[in-house]
């Protein structure tokens, strides 16, 4: 028997987000072909237990966020040295860059293949700090240096390959979602619905991010104050400390999101840039959400013909397009719940995403 892929995987934190998620799912679901290990660059995290209780094992490298630290290189080193990957897959630039230094050190170059992970699409690095900006013009000079670089869309590997990356090879590989966490759920939408006091004839439209300004909360709150009718949840870090609004529920960071876009009708995402596959999206539509999002990144593609993508930073069409689906007949909202199921359960599979990356890896 052809023993299993060891995986280490080196991530800058664990706390709630896209890629962490995405990580948290992919080395969590039992397969045979592989063995996954993950670093943290950061302490702790959200997601951190949740990889542990699937029996993956986790450490971190104890550093301060905006710390640059030699000791966490080598500490990584060692334990490259000690595991003997098969692979080392980076998930974002700062885990990017530090895992290539380490890699060298461990004295394995030779034996362990490297690949990069692109998470995002068109960052604005006016909109973040000086670091922000030397690390990614550091990733794009030494983008040849991994041996290849897997993006979780098209869009982002087009906007990294513009920005400077070179890569050795590159591959996209959509993001993949435990769709038995997130999927329709009558009595959790029913209690949920009870605790907002919501009537099952109100639609619901879930807004997940936090705030940031590549998911301009702003433009989002504008377009719902041109809604008539609906009620409006945001959830994610931050929310909790927007203006407040007659029809808004924000409800900050929260650990059961699938409870909650089980009782919403319409799953919405605002970004402005930086998206590469909003996972939002998928999870919503696994939940029975229409997806209304701005066009960016692969948000298109991902939606298909199961609901409506508008142009970023367009208030009205965002505004015209949420409205649209609120209008829709009951009949009408019901046959897109059940396409936006099924589209999820046959594309964005977990099983598929790993057979990807397996695939990107020479496998």
């Amino acid at each position: 028997m052809t023993r299993p892929l060891s995986i280490l995987h080196v991530i800058t934190d664990l706390d709630f987000g896209g890629a962490e998620t995405m990580l948290a799912a992919l080395v969590s679901r039992p397969d045979p072909r592989v063995r996954h290990q993950v670093v943290s660059l950061l302490p702790g995290g959200a997601v951190r237990a949740r990889i542990e209780a699937a029996g993956i094992p986790v450490s971190d490298l104890g550093m301060s966020r905006g710390v640059p630290s030699p000791l966490a290189i080598a500490r990584l080193a060692r334990l490259i040295r000690r595991s003997t990957p098969d692979v080392i897959q980076g998930w974002m630039y700062h885990a990017d860059l530090l895992a290539s230094l380490a890699l060298v050190l461990s004295g394995r170059r030779q034996r362990t293949r490297q690949f990069w992970g692109i998470r995002c699409s068109d960052m604005d690095p006016s909109r973040y700090g000086r670091v922000f900006r030397w690390v990614l013009a550091l990733s794009a000079r030494f983008s040849g240096c991994p041996d290849g670089v897997i993006a979780n869309s098209q869009a982002g590997l087009d906007s990294h390959l513009a920005l400077g990356y070179r890569p050795r090879r590159q591959a996209v590989v959509w993001n993949g979602i435990d769709t038995d966490r997130f999927r329709p759920d009558p009595q959790a939408r029913a209690e949920v619905r009870a605790e907002w006091g919501v009537a099952e004839s109100e639609r619901v439209i879930a807004h997940v991010a936090r705030v940031d300004p590549m998911k301009d909360h702003a433009l989002f709150l504008a377009a719902v104050d041109r809604l008539t009718g609906g009620r409006v949840v945001l959830i994610g870090k931050g929310t909790e400390d927007l203006p407040r609004h007659p029809r808004v529920l924000a409800l900050g960071v929260r650990s059961d999101v699938p409870r909650l876009l089980a009782a919403a009708d319409v799953i919405a995402s605002s970004s402005a840039f930086g998206e590469g596959f909003p996972n939002v999206l998928a999870e919503g539509m696994a939940c029975g959400c229409v997806p209304v999002s701005t066009d960016v990144g692969d948000a298109a593609a991902l939606i298909g013909p199961c609901g409506l993508a508008v142009p970023r930073r367009d208030e009205q069409a965002l505004a015209q397009a949420l409205q649209t689906v609120l209008d829709w007949d009951a009949e009408t909202v019901a046959r897109h719940r059940a396409a936006c199921r099924q589209r999820a359960e046959s594309q964005f599979t977990m099983a598929a995403t790993l057979d990807g990356f397996l695939q990107a890896y020479g496998k």
